[in-house]
């Protein structure tokens, strides 16, 4: 799988690429992450890429021709499944998502910026607007980030035991997980439910079941 990602500022997503398990991801081929500097697609010799909005108003906008060059030339080089906007106003991102994403073979995701970008970018160059929540971040690098990670895990080699996907919050439905423990078994006072250590399984997965379903409830 590849994913581009445009910014104006591409340096913010290096650190969270290069840990964890979307580095894993990398280092085993199985997803090729490429940074594009949407200043390198300015206009002058400053390399300009906002302006202010028509009809007045605060703050700047992201101008439409850095976008298209920048997407054209990518769109040149191999075709995309999603052409991703990441903006408070979207649709909010799920796990659903997530799954949908994780099937793809070529994902661009295009980082907001400033007071928002041209509407002429998100009405002909862009196929879904995604929001990880209703609040405003300076710019859409952290959200393509969460997104990135949420699709990363679901590819087939990524996890060193897949099994762990499976009972991974609101990876079932819509449920959420049950309360978890480890040792030490008590720790001032404070101990583990008997129930996890009565060896029966259905009873403890009858239990787990119950404490979801009043999780779900509060």
């Amino acid at each position: 799988m590849r994913i581009d990602i445009v910014s104006v500022i591409p340096e913010i997503l290096k650190g969270p690429f290069s840990n964890s398990i979307i580095k894993r991801a990398i280092n085993k081929k199985i997803i090729e992450i490429y940074l594009h500097d949407l200043r390198k697609y300015g206009l002058g010799k400053r390399k300009k890429v906002d302006d202010y909005p028509y009809g007045g108003g605060s703050g700047m906008v992201i101008r439409i021709e850095p976008v298209y060059r920048c997407f054209h030339k990518l769109f040149s080089e191999r075709n995309y499944d999603e052409k991703i906007f990441m903006t408070p106003d979207g649709n909010i991102f799920s796990q659903k998502y997530a799954y949908e994403f994780s099937c793809k073979k070529n994902i661009i995701i295009l980082c907001g910026r400033y007071k928002g970008i041209d509407q002429r970018i998100r009405e002909n160059l862009i196929s879904k607007e995604i929001s990880i929540g209703p609040y405003v971040l300076s710019g859409g690098e952290l959200a393509a980030a969460v997104v990135v990670e949420a699709v990363t895990r679901l590819l087939p080699g990524v996890l060193n035991n897949p099994d762990s996907m499976i009972t991974d919050t609101f990876q079932i439905g819509s449920i959420p997980p049950p309360p978890l423990y480890t040792r030490p078994l008590i720790y001032k006072g404070l101990s583990v439910p008997r129930i996890l250590l009565s060896g029966h399984h259905q009873k403890i997965k009858d239990w787990f079941y119950k404490k979801s379903i009043l999780k779900k409830k509060i």
